[in-house]
């Protein structure tokens, strides 16, 4: 059985930039390939009081640029697993984009074979259900010109960073660790999740279709439901408001199911 222990404002995993100690709930975020937990800056503004965002910095990037970053997911899970233990002594969420979806997808599954542990609602954002395989060639074996046109294309990296020679030497490493991350990600069947899952994607992704998306119905015996917000695979950035009144909606949802279970036990 895990147990949780106190958490510390130090934790170089976790960046709150706004700790509402009175908060009810924590909703942990994990970014994107090559991205920091910067992109969750301004999520506290646009959510209720009762929930404290968490996001999540992995090593090598934002505060921990230092640092090594992972190129296995397995890895990356074993790590990040007793980092954010003890922010779980209250009701937890997931959400994750792109990449971060698989990172919160597998964490979610490891905290239950390890003790139990499950967050009360899984918030998975432009990527693909776990189980569908990828038909892409590997991304973080390409050229350098070759991924830098690849990311242009996704409409994620800023045209100025993409046009700084100096800025691209320190970005490329840690895009083509995230990369590799998902590129060697193997899918192992599993029961599915107990808790609620939400899939989010842009109508105009054209790297994750909605068929894709739905397909995140076979990994949980709860509720299941798919959104899709007008914007490309980085809808996130672009239909904000949105998608956060419907991270809202959800996160009440399943601490409504929450508390209804508890009354019936």
């Amino acid at each position: 059985m895990i147990v949780t222990q106190r958490a510390t404002q130090t934790d170089p995993w976790i960046a709150r930039t706004t700790p509402r100690p009175r908060a009810t709930s924590r909703l942990f975020c994990f970014t994107y390939a090559g991205g920091t937990a910067a992109a969750y800056r301004t999520w506290a503004a646009g959510l209720p009081a009762s929930i404290e965002v968490c996001p999540v910095e992995l090593p090598g990037r934002g505060t921990r640029l230092g640092e090594l970053p992972y190129t296995r997911l397995p890895d990356l899970v074993r790590a990040a697993a007793p980092a954010i233990l003890p922010y779980l002594d209250r009701p937890f969420a997931f959400f994750g984009h792109s990449m971060g979806a698989l990172v919160a997808f597998e964490l979610a599954r490891h905290l239950r074979r390890a003790g139990g542990l499950s967050p009360t609602c899984l918030l998975v954002s432009a990527h693909r259900a776990p189980q569908v395989p990828d038909l892409e060639p590997p991304t973080y074996i390409l050229p350098d010109r070759t991924l830098i046109d690849k990311l242009r294309a996704l409409e994620g990296t800023p045209k100025e960073v993409l046009d700084q020679p100096e800025l691209l030497r320190l970005l490329l490493p840690r895009l083509r660790a995230d990369f590799e991350v998902c590129d060697t990600y193997e899918y192992r069947p599993d029961a599915p999740l107990s808790c609620p899952i939400a899939a989010f994607g842009g109508r105009q992704d054209k790297i994750v279709p909605s068929t894709d998306l739905a397909d995140w119905r076979a990994q949980t015996t709860g509720d299941f439901r798919m959104h899709l917000l007008p914007g490309g695979h980085f809808y996130l950035h672009t239909s904000q408001p949105l998608l956060l009144h419907l991270v809202t909606q959800e996160l009440e949802a399943s601490g409504e199911g929450r508390a209804s279970e508890s009354q019936a036990a």
